[in-house]
């Protein structure tokens, strides 16, 4: 058994590890932890703790996936609910649909019951208040919210550091593994706009034949790279969790434009093996780790990777491919 959250995991990923410990599925594990964060009011970037869109509307995506029967549920740009993880799951196990977002996401959330609440917290209201203040000018806040929002969007500045979600990955007593994302996305962004996080393959990827991976960070740039389903497809084809998570590395070299920044990649394999590489990452970037026989969860360094072309090496997965006969 295994389970490995990102940094902002904390507050959730003992809960994980005691659920596998009792027997608990990896999903039923994951949300457990998931849902903990999500109410952890001191997360900036997941749940009620997040920060707003630039209309001043805090809205979350969240993601599960099972990797046994590769069944998913995601959620997006969902606004006005506590537990957007439990959303997701109920996605999976209720609907033929893998993708609910707005308002079709929160009419789902309604008709399940799903817990509401004000998402919008007073740390956030008051960074919003004062943004909209200094940066939007007197003939635009006399017309908002009617006023174009590219530019400002363009212009917006994450009011800390990072862009930054929770992922969790666990492989439970049966061997079974499974994913589960959450997130407030990247403050101040553009009204509806969906990261990583809810798109199965970018944000999160799971197949219990191999591993599973997940992505924190720009989650723009592991959209364009597919970078969750990628590091488990490289698994697939032979290699080690850490040659993978490299792989994809070398992925993201080749992307040109656009926002390029932080990502950091989680990835579990299928023996109890793990990689955690924050590509463009702090020094302070660290992941949460429990594996079976541990007393609690620890936390651990991230292997840093500066992502330039001048240092790029090579991608190594053509001539593993070759020698493999694909």
């Amino acid at each position: 058994m295994i389970a490995i959250s990102n940094n902002e995991g904390a507050s959730g990923i003992g809960a994980t590890a005691h659920k596998l410990l009792g027997g608990a599925g990896a999903l039923d594990a994951i949300e457990a932890g998931v849902r903990l964060v999500e109410a952890d009011e001191s997360v900036r970037t997941v749940g009620r703790g997040g920060w707003p869109n630039l209309l001043g509307e805090v809205e979350l995506d969240a993601s599960v996936m099972d990797g046994s029967t590769l069944r998913t549920g995601s959620i997006g740009a969902l606004s006005g609910y506590l537990h957007p993880i439990s959303i997701a799951r109920q996605v999976l196990e209720r609907l033929p649909h893998e993708l609910l977002v707005g308002e079709g996401a929160r009419r789902f959330a309604a008709e399940i019951g799903a817990e509401a609440g004000d998402l919008l917290m007073p740390h956030a209201r008051t960074a919003w208040a004062r943004w909209f203040a200094e940066e939007v000018d007197e003939a635009q806040r006399a017309a908002w919210p009617d006023v174009p929002m590219a530019e400002l969007c363009k212009q917006a500045i994450d009011p800390e550091i990072g862009r930054d979600t929770t992922v969790f990955l666990a492989q439970d007593m049966a061997g079974n593994i499974g994913a589960g994302t959450s997130t407030s996305g990247w403050g101040w962004k553009y009204p509806g706009r969906l990261g990583d996080s809810p798109i199965i393959g970018a944000g999160s990827y799971a197949d219990t034949r191999y591993g599973a991976c997940a992505c924190t960070g720009v989650g723009e740039m592991s959209i364009r790279a597919g970078t969750s389903r990628a590091v488990v497809l490289y698994m697939k084809m032979g290699m080690s969790v850490e040659e993978a998570v490299h792989e994809a590395v070398a992925d993201m070299r080749s992307l040109k434009g656009g926002l390029i920044g932080r990502v950091t990649i989680h990835a579990i394999d299928t023996a109890g093996g793990h990689k955690v590489v924050a590509v463009n990452g702090l020094p302070e970037n660290h992941y949460w780790l429990w594996r079976e026989g541990e007393a609690e969860p620890a936390s651990h360094p991230a292997e840093i990777i500066a992502v330039s072309e001048d240092a790029a090496p090579k991608p190594t997965a053509h001539r593993r491919y070759e020698r493999m006969g694909l």
